[in-house]
């Protein structure tokens, strides 16, 4: 009873450090992004990380462990496929800013200037993953309700 309170928390709170992490994360990108810029920009980036581990890490436990109501109870939930879809659109969107950092610390860790003209784009993309982050809570408590189980 215990581990699956503590793995739902801590499901919730990577969530919650997540939302923070890429709205932070959007707004160091629309900063100046000078050394003290892209620091701003690199540490929100090491926290939408470490949430997204937290997240997908107890997530996974969750659904296929045995802890929770079962894999069967999330693989026949509409609102547990719409959660995997927010999920996949956030990833996806991820795969651009998460090359661009990656090029822009061998860029700083070299001594160089990285190219930073997507940032722009990259706050945008940002702010879109920041509320899907939302639409996933709103879905985690939907389910937590019994939304999306097929009646019988």
């Amino acid at each position: 009873m215990t581990i699956r309170w503590l793995l739902a928390a801590f499901h919730l709170l990577g969530l919650g450090v997540g939302l923070g992490a890429v709205w932070s994360r959007g707004r160091a990108f629309q900063a100046q992004l000078d050394v003290l810029g892209l620091r701003r920009v690199f540490y929100a980036g090491a926290w939408w990380r470490i949430a997204a581990i937290v997240w997908i890490g107890t997530g996974l436990v969750r659904a296929f462990g045995g802890f929770e109501k079962g894999s069967f109870y999330y693989l026949h939930n509409h609102v547990f496929w719409a959660k995997m879809g927010l999920l996949a659109a956030i990833l996806a969107l991820e795969v651009g800013p998460m090359i661009a950092l990656i090029r822009w610390r061998v860029a700083v860790a070299r001594g160089s200037v990285p190219d930073t003209r997507a940032a722009t784009r990259f706050a945008r993309i940002s702010f879109v993953q920041a509320v899907l982050v939302v639409l996933m809570v709103l879905a985690a408590t939907a389910m937590a309700r019994g939304y999306g189980v097929p009646a019988r």
